[in-house]
């Protein structure tokens, strides 16, 4: 909570804050029942007091306190305490009541007790103000900081794509493929998605599902006549948004593992539904072969950067089930769509 930069509309808010946190505490101090009009001399007393916690507020939380060093704090928080009532002693009540309080200079307790607790109250407001100020300000910078976090996880995805499909794109070029200008036309259509669609935080699902397909169909050239792949969507709700390229790590990572493991008989079955309670369930099964030189499923830049996302996008509406048995490697997912607008 150090001396820092403050916008101009934090430090107007603040000035009204203490204007009315004063007038408010002065009231209570200066009121009485028998004589409900104010009295001069009280607003020279509860100046006093004000000075006093001025002093405390805006020169010694920020200095002291707020840097921990509470020695210091302390000892001058008492200084400045101690000046206030030889003020009130010394000087304002031999003015006001010089044949009663004024012609005793040590009030002691009593002048203590009236000084105290009026000091204790403007600046304890002022160190709550404080705190909820700083606790916005790291709550600014927690969400930037996520937000960084995720443009980063974000464009991981779109090179460790285009890595995978330029190298098939490049086997198909050495073989003067006729599949080649098809498959230039559906990577371009892909990348035209991730690239420009999807740099929103959440992207209408519609348009996601669509991605999702488009990247299907590019990625079926890697089967060839190997096996089959079946992309089913039941009673599908599109009327929602979800994190763009979250689904599609799975799918690319059901592609990879089949078609670099297995010559024939491969089977991916991608199934998708959202009801109408706004829950989306994904199910990505792919079969595999464990001798092959593949690395382990579960690990990879693809899974660790879509499980962070999922932590940090849907942090408690979720969940992760990833499998994996001998020959079928199964991703389940559940996503609560309803903590995000709907389209």
């Amino acid at each position: 909570m150090g001396a820092k930069w403050i916008p101009s509309h934090i430090k107007y808010q603040e000035l009204i804050f203490q204007v009315v946190l004063h007038a408010i505490v002065f009231v209570f101090y200066a009121y009485d029942r028998r004589h409900p009009q104010i009295v001069l001399h009280e607003v020279f007393f509860f100046t006093n007091y004000a000075a006093g916690a001025l002093v405390i507020n805006y020169f010694l939380l920020p200095r002291y306190l707020y840097n921990k060093k509470y020695l210091y704090f302390f000892t001058y928080f008492t200084l400045v305490v101690g000046i206030v009532v030889f003020v009130e002693e010394g000087i304002l009540e031999p003015i006001y009541f010089p044949d009663t309080k004024g012609r005793s200079f040590f009030g002691g307790i009593h002048n203590l007790l009236d000084v105290f607790p009026t000091i204790v109250i403007l600046s304890g407001f002022k160190f709550a103000w404080d705190a909820l100020k700083t606790q916005k300000e790291v709550e600014i910078l927690r969400h930037a900081v996520r937000e960084s976090e995720l443009q980063f996880l974000k464009s991981q995805v779109n090179p460790h794509f285009l890595f995978n499909n330029l190298n098939n794109l490049y086997a198909h070029a050495i073989e003067n493929s006729a599949k080649t200008s098809d498959i230039i036309l559906a990577l371009s259509d892909v990348l035209r998605y991730m690239l420009y669609d999807c740099k929103a935080k959440y992207v209408p699902l519609s348009k996601e599902v669509e991605h999702i397909s488009n990247f299907i169909n590019l990625s079926k050239l890697q089967i060839e006549e190997r096996g089959m792949v079946e992309f089913t969507i039941h009673n599908m709700t599109l009327n929602y948004q979800i994190a763009p390229l979250i689904l599609v790590i799975f799918i690319e990572n059901a592609f990879k593992h089949s078609a670099s493991s297995q010559s024939e008989n491969i089977e991916i079955l991608i199934q998708l539904t959202v009801n109408e309670a706004g829950i989306l369930s994904f199910n990505c099964t792919n079969t595999y072969r464990t001798q092959s030189n593949t690395k382990d499923l579960s690990k990879g830049i693809g899974l660790a950067n879509v499980k962070t996302r999922l932590q940090l996008l849907y942090p408690n509406s979720h969940e992760l089930q990833i499998k994996k048995g001998e020959k079928l490697y199964e991703v389940n997912l559940k996503i609560d769509l309803n903590e995000i607008p709907k389209s």
